[in-house]
């Protein structure tokens, strides 16, 4: 059951920033609360007060509240108005849905001159003959009742009549209450009978207070019936029965006609509570039973987990002949809730207690991986080194395999060569490359074999003729 601690008054502060002793409008509605209490004391400036759908047995503690000017209380288990005269300033004031059934105490409310809206809906003494005559006799200054505005004219008819009215309202208060105190004495006998069924439960079925799986050994003379006894032969068979029989008793209750009154709200409170309890027991019942997950298998074999369900990426980089590993890891958790670990043959980064574990499909240098973590998007990234070839400024070391020349290479490889002379483009270029051509066929294009040899002509004197040079095209 809920109580008002200071805790509670401040977490439903934040619009005053927490401060509580200033507060001017507090609203403590489902809460479950029980006992109105610590207000009057903490809270002595509020002027609107919600309180309503709440387990409220007793109007206390708000006396003090001299600028109180609207207290709701609907939906509560209040059976008579009081201890309202201090709120000096109170306008509106709702008991909508309560147990009120002494109409008479709405006198109390006479002292409460600024009193203008007054809800008294849903109670038992609404369904009162004569009802609101009486409030509207009794509570001169009101201006309002449920919701109706009260005309002059039904002020006048309510005092002509106030005499006979006021007879009828004390008898059945006088019913009202003998009828209350019989529903108290059966509420009274419930609750002791479901407590010894509670203490019957808890002590067992057996004669003792145990639960014997060996009833040979507890009863001998029951040899002779072996065949009409049946004792669960398992844990599970028992927890299974009594599954069942908790649902039966679950039906049961909902099934049962109850009648309207404060104890039956209450019974339905902690038979809900009672519920809640035990299904939070087994969740964390369940979460400890919960087996560790399989990371390695017995056999040695590295399984791929992502049980913080993060998305990521896995990049062969063999420029720089390393595995590279994005994990998206949330952008703004800390870096200390982060546990990376590389071994040979797989990776695992634990995420806020969660296995992120992938294996690798080459084998990489633990001592020489690292892991960074953007600043912007919270990414974390790990660079693993493959065993085998070194990485050397960005570039692979040359090996005897591949220590060889442009021009040995072109020759070893023709159709090579070919493919690169094609992608040549010549309007890049303003002459043939000589260079190239006497290296590569140290021979005359037989394109310009069958061309004749043009001589140098008669102005070009000191011109000497080179065989070797091949006439400009």
């Amino acid at each position: 059951m809920g109580r008002i601690t200071e805790d509670l008054i401040r977490r439903n502060a934040e619009h005053n920033d927490c401060v509580i002793f200033s507060l001017e409008e507090l609203s403590l509605h489902q809460q479950e609360i029980e006992r109105l209490e610590h207000i009057d004391k903490w809270c002595r400036d509020l002027k609107i007060l919600y309180l309503q759908n709440n387990l409220i047995g007793k109007i206390e503690n708000v006396s003090k509240l001299k600028k109180l000017e609207y207290l709701n209380l609907a939906l509560n288990n209040i059976e008579r108005i009081e201890n309202l005269e201090g709120c000096e300033w109170l306008t509106k004031l709702d008991l909508t849905v309560n147990f009120i059934g002494e109409l008479s105490s709405v006198k109390t409310l006479t002292h409460n001159i600024h009193l203008k809206e007054l809800f008294l809906m849903g109670n038992p003494c609404a369904d009162f003959d004569g009802y609101r005559q009486f409030v509207v006799v009794t509570l001169q200054q009101l201006k309002w009742l449920d919701g109706r505005e009260i005309e002059r004219s039904e002020r006048i008819q309510a005092l002509q009549n106030y005499t006979s009215v006021e007879q009828q309202i004390r008898e059945q208060e006088k019913a009202y209450c003998l009828r209350r105190a019989k529903e108290k004495e059966e509420a009274q006998r419930k609750l002791e009978e479901e407590n010894e069924r509670e203490e019957k439960k808890k002590s067992g079925p057996g004669f003792d207070g145990h639960w014997y799986t060996d009833i040979h050994d507890a009863c001998p003379s029951a040899i002779e019936n072996q065949d009409y006894l049946q004792v669960p032969e398992t844990q599970e068979e028992q927890h299974n029965t009594k599954k069942s029989d908790e649902i039966e008793d679950d039906l049961a209750f909902w099934n049962k006609p109850s009648l309207f009154t404060p104890e039956s709200r209450l019974e339905t409170l902690r038979h809900m509570e009672k519920q809640r309890k035990a299904q939070d027991k087994l969740s964390e019942k369940r979460k400890k039973m919960k087996p560790p997950r399989t990371l390695i298998t017995e056999d040695g074999k590295v399984l791929n987990v992502n049980e913080a369900k993060l998305d990521f990426s896995l990049k062969d980089d063999e420029k720089h002949n390393q595995i590279i590993l994005d994990l998206a890891v949330y952008r703004y958790m800390d870096t200390s809730l982060i546990d990376v670990d590389v071994q040979p043959t797989y990776v695992r980064v634990m995420v806020k207690g969660k296995p992120f574990q992938l294996a690798l499909s080459t084998e990489v240098q633990p001592d020489s991986s690292s892991a960074k973590r953007s600043q912007t998007t919270g990414h974390l990234l790990i660079c693993m080194p493959k065993v085998g070839e070194m990485i050397t400024g960005g570039q692979r070391t040359p090996t005897s395999v591949k220590t060889t020349s442009v021009s040995s290479r072109e020759q070893t490889n023709p159709r090579r060569k070919q493919i690169e002379r094609l992608e040549v483009d010549p309007s890049k270029h303003s002459c043939p490359d000589v260079t190239t051509i006497v290296q590569e066929k140290r021979q005359k294009p037989k394109r310009m074999e069958s061309r004749p040899r043009v001589g140098p002509s008669e102005g070009d004197a000191d011109l000497e003729d080179n065989p070797e040079v091949p006439p400009l095209i």
